[in-house]
């Protein structure tokens, strides 16, 4: 039965295996990727009749489908369009958009469709042998989304939850399926969850302790079909909030989405800025992160929390994640000190802003998960005089706004990749004295020939960024892969001076 809002009614959501609230229910679930089959096993194992669908066929497809089978799923694949007969729930992988055609035949049969997250949430509290209540109380989430910045940020939140002594994983969008983690036998104390657009746009009864958004640009409107559309999915994440909604004091859309949401009697709206904080916000203080939030008296005190020098690269959009994820952990009760424990012993994955080397002088940085125009201008406005080496698949993307805003500190540019012909256009039009190389090779060769023209172009006391605002498909199989072949090629530039010198 369902609500007439897409929800199951209350006695189908007792997910927990011993009430068995999905035994002998019929679920597809949309897509073979990591959260599908995560969904896919954990429905199996509370006797529900799964059944996966994905338009796929490959070699990696067809493995999956085969382990699926030995569990007692059956798997479809090569046809996401035709909704299987007697199908009650559908539980969808995040990237399918909601326009597929399986989705407007559920629609038309009246079948709710879920998101992994929105399982992930219903079942929390399922593990075997939760009581309820108590020390088996299901764990708070700590979400966080945004445009740029999620992951690190969320995984700044779990080092510095860590280090107040708390079992507190990430997880969600950045890798470890939140299906898995709430259904563990080992409990965690709270969760640091990532949150994408899409995910949040499949989860309309997610509740959580306190949530933040980081900021918000133009990004996935393809998926989502306007920017307006793209911003509601994201404030989803503040709905139902019980201690804080964590917002950008820079950015007034992300206020605007708190002002809007439904959140229980309490909770409370706090800021960040990279200046001086005002009454509930974190902010910085000469060189100080400082709350004045989760203190006694925030008109006239403040916490120091950590010194800017704690956060690992101390790029201002990087100490903007620090302070979100520290406004979280304070709004859990957190101690000033872990937060600074915690972002001193935080380190970010590879590919963000990351220091590669330094060659006569100059210094080469990878920011090769900077795949948009926001992140880049983040990106960009982190150093004073740059070699640029950016370009590949735009997704839409125009140019003009990026090149405008960080033109006073462009030295030269090096294009690369399919699209490179609109930030060379965007450059002409407000940048036109900046040098630009033009490089027409799509091959992944192309990236050492961008590192040894950035070098020609630099001069001491520069840095090469490669920062490209664009997707990386055309040359790569992924930003990783990008990025690894810039850091070969400013490594082999290295050891070449070094040779020189010798």
């Amino acid at each position: 039965m369902t609500d007439g809002h897409g929800h199951l009614d209350a006695a189908d959501l007792d997910g927990s295996p011993g009430a068995g609230g999905f035994r002998g229910r019929r679920v597809t679930v949309a897509g073979l990727g990591v959260s599908g089959v995560s969904a896919a096993r954990a429905l199996e194992r509370m006797g529900a009749e799964v059944t996966v669908v994905d338009g796929g066929d490959s070699d990696t497809h067809r493995a999956r489908a085969a382990e699926l089978g030995a569990q007692g799923v059956t798997v479809r694949l090569a046809d996401a369009e035709t909704l299987p007969a007697g199908t009650e729930l559908i539980v969808t992988s995040p990237g399918w958009k909601p326009q597929s055609p399986l989705f407007a035949a559920a629609g038309a049969a009246g079948v709710p469709v879920w998101g992994d997250v929105e399982l992930a949430w219903r079942l929390r509290g399922a593990r075997p042998a939760a009581p309820a209540g108590g020390e088996g109380a299901p764990a708070p989430w700590l979400a966080v989304t945004g445009t740029n910045g999620k992951t690190t940020t969320v995984q700044m939140l779990a080092s510095i939850l860590s280090a107040a002594g708390l079992r507190a994983p990430a997880v969600g969008n950045i890798g470890t399926p939140l299906i898995d983690v709430v259904l563990a036998e080992e409990p965690c104390d709270v969760l640091a969850v990532e949150l994408s657009s899409y995910q949040l746009h499949w989860a309309p009864s997610l509740r959580a302790h306190s949530a933040a958004v980081l900021n918000l640009a133009p990004d996935h409107l393809d998926w989502h079909g306007s920017m307006e559309a793209y911003a509601a999915d994201k404030g989803r994440i503040y709905e139902g909030n019980q201690v804080a909604c964590v917002y950008n004091s820079a950015d007034p859309a992300t206020e605007e989405l708190v002002r809007r949401a439904d959140v229980q009697e309490g909770c409370r709206a706090v800021g960040f800025t990279l200046g001086t904080p005002g009454p509930s916000e974190l902010g910085v203080v000469d060189g100080i992160l400082v709350d004045r939030a989760f203190v006694e008296n925030r008109r006239e005190q403040a916490q120091e929390l950590a010194e800017v020098s704690d956060v690992t690269p101390a790029a201002p959009h990087n100490i903007a994640n620090a302070l979100a994820a520290a406004a979280l952990a304070r709004a859990y009760g957190v101690p000033a000190s872990a937060v600074r424990d915690g972002l001193r012993s935080f380190r970010p994955d590879a590919h963000r802003i990351a220091h590669v080397a330094d060659v006569d002088g100059v210094a080469y940085v990878d920011d090769s998960k900077a795949t948009n125009t926001h992140a880049t201008q983040a990106s960009l406005a982190a150093y004073d005089s740059i070699v640029w080496i950016a370009g590949g698949l735009a997704k839409g993307a125009t140019f003009d706004e990026l090149v405008r805003e960080s033109a006073p500190r462009l030295r030269a540019a090096v294009l690369i990749g399919a699209d490179r012909h609109l930030i060379h256009e965007a450059l002409t039009r407000h940048a036109p004295d900046v040098p630009v190389v033009d490089l027409a090779r799509t091959d992944t060769g192309a990236m050492a020939a961008a590192v040894d023209e950035a070098a020609r172009l630099a001069r001491h006391g520069d840095t090469v960024l490669m920062a490209p605002a664009c997707a990386s498909m055309d040359m790569f199989v992924n930003y990783n892969a990008r990025g690894d072949a810039f850091t070969d090629a400013v490594r082999a530039l290295a050891e070449a001076r070094a040779h020189e010198v010798e």
